[in-house]
């Protein structure tokens, strides 16, 4: 399956209600009215893309729609563009440094950071990586179970120690494993915390301390994992996490399930943090590398 189909194929709610309304709107009538443009503002909006990015999508459709006649397709070739154009160039890639190369998944409890960590493990592993995983996560109930089946299922390696143990001495211990081996990547799954609960987010501050006294520069990416059907709100999500311990990119899961997929958009747009994955699916190729250019192709046009 190429990108743009499994793009597609994630985010056929978000594309399906916002290329219909769209063409709706815009070939009722020959002109449009301060109506017609509150309609396609709240069209917009309701795929949670943001203020800013409306009204910039907004006056581009208006210019050509006045200059095009109201052709419809030309319309959602230009909000493509425009999209496209806020999302910046490509960034679905992970950090590569020689030695180990540590990367940490944070979020709130939910967002699918157990499932992305392995994923990822399986990505690099497919491109002749070899991944480590480390289950930090000793509060959620089954997690060190989830990430451990994930490891047999994926044949990766996984550290793991009892629940109620400290994180940050198991994501050391899992260091010490991953350079032992000689592996490339050492993924580390967090537990899901509230970016409001100070107390949890500075017991995250510790571990990325620790793991930062044992491998030089690590984390070297702390990847936000953020549940799309939560839309909007996840703007706040990454603003408080990265007060705590800097952000490198985000990972956005659970497309295929909502029609927000405009805060994509929003985020990226609003606080310049690059989309790195985006989930697709429930299967290990179904998390997918951000590329702008296909994303915004997939939220206007069908295949």
């Amino acid at each position: 399956m190429g990108l743009f189909t499994k793009f597609f194929s994630g985010l056929k709610k978000t594309q399906s209600k916002l290329s219909t309304e769209i063409r709706r709107i815009v070939t009722r009538s020959p002109k449009l009215t301060e109506d017609d443009i509150e309609e396609l503002e709240a069209a917009l909006l309701s795929t949670d893309m943001g203020f800013a990015v409306t009204e910039r999508v907004v006056e581009a459709v208006r210019k050509t729609y006045e200059s095009s006649g109201g052709q419809a397709g030309s319309v959602l070739e230009v909000a493509q563009a425009e999209v496209e154009a806020c999302l910046g160039g490509d960034s679905g890639r992970l950090a590569k440094r020689d030695g180990l190369t540590v990367v940490s998944l944070v979020g709130v409890n939910g967002a699918g950071k157990t499932t992305t960590a392995a994923k990822l493990a399986h990505r690099v592993k497919s491109d002749g990586s070899s991944p480590v995983l480390a289950a930090c996560d000793t509060f959620r109930a089954a997690a060190i179970e989830q990430l451990n089946l994930w490891g047999e299922r994926l044949d990766i390696p996984v550290v793991s120690s009892s629940y109620g143990a400290d994180p940050a001495s198991i994501a050391h211990d899992a260091a010490n494993s991953a350079i032992g081996k000689g592996s490339d990547y050492l993924f580390i799954d967090t537990a899901g915390r509230l970016h409001t609960k100070h107390n949890l987010m500075r017991e995250l501050e510790k571990l990325h301390r620790v793991i930062g006294e044992q491998v030089d520069g690590a984390p070297h990416e702390t990847l936000l994992v953020i549940d799309a059907s939560i839309g909007m709100n996840a703007l706040s999500q990454a603003r408080e996490f990265n007060k705590s311990v800097p952000l490198t990119g985000l990972v956005i899961t659970k497309l295929d399930g909502t029609a927000k997929g405009g805060m994509v958009v929003a985020i990226q747009h609003e606080l310049d943090l690059p989309v790195k994955f985006i989930g697709l699916g429930e299967q290990p190729d179904d998390l997918q590398p951000f590329s702008p250019a296909e994303y915004a192709r997939a939220l206007f046009f069908d295949e």
